[in-house]
């Protein structure tokens, strides 16, 4: 599985129709409406603005008023094919003039979403955990070094130093030798040239 690293931006035209496909990367948490809110404002008076989006446990797809199928659908079969989740894909059909017919409408919106995806802004999602860390003072420089490499998501100074730090599965055992305890397991993001 992987995710975008940053929101993208591209334009694809075919027979004087442009097609603006926006990448968003999203959570549980994202707000679908207001999203699309702000890209009707950005792109007004467009004549579609289909979307696909997939996160880890949920999926789902506009046509917005193109026939059946078209769209929505075509793009969201790209992220299944590519493994994408928790990405927004919206592309905004200007339409030209000139009717592409339904075949034509499902390789417009694949070759739009797929060209916004042809680039190396991704990261791998791998099983991993939030884990707290509670250590001594004494321990602090070598543990520093030991999570150099994993994202370290809080420090607290208190009677002892607490870490929260997200660790993948296959490291866990990197830390075995301190007080941990797992918060919760989770996917975390790794660079694809880890």
């Amino acid at each position: 599985m992987k995710t975008i690293i940053s929101n993208i931006e591209t334009i694809y035209e075919i027979k004087n129709s442009k097609f603006i496909t926006l990448l968003y990367k999203i959570n549980n948490n994202f707000n679908l409406e207001e999203i699309l809110n702000e890209v009707k404002i950005k792109y007004p008076k467009a004549t579609h603005y289909c979307y696909a989006y997939r996160l880890i446990d949920k999926e789902k797809s506009s046509d917005d008023g193109e026939p059946g199928g078209t769209a929505g659908l075509p793009m969201l079969n790209v992220l299944i094919k590519e493994d994408i989740v928790n990405v927004l894909a919206i592309t905004v059909r200007y339409f030209g003039g000139i009717k592409l017919g339904a075949g034509g409408l499902v390789r417009a919106y694949t070759k739009s979403l797929t060209t916004a995806l042809n680039n190396d802004n991704y990261n791998y999602l791998i099983n991993g955990y939030l884990i707290e860390i509670n250590e001594d003072y004494s321990n602090q420089k070598q543990l520093d070094y030991i999570l150099k490499d994993f994202n370290i998501i809080e420090k607290q100074f208190n009677n002892k130093i607490i870490y929260k730090v997200e660790i993948t599965k296959e490291n866990i055992n990197i830390i075995e030798n301190y007080n941990y305890k797992i918060i919760e397991e989770r996917l975390i993001e790794k660079t694809l040239t880890d």
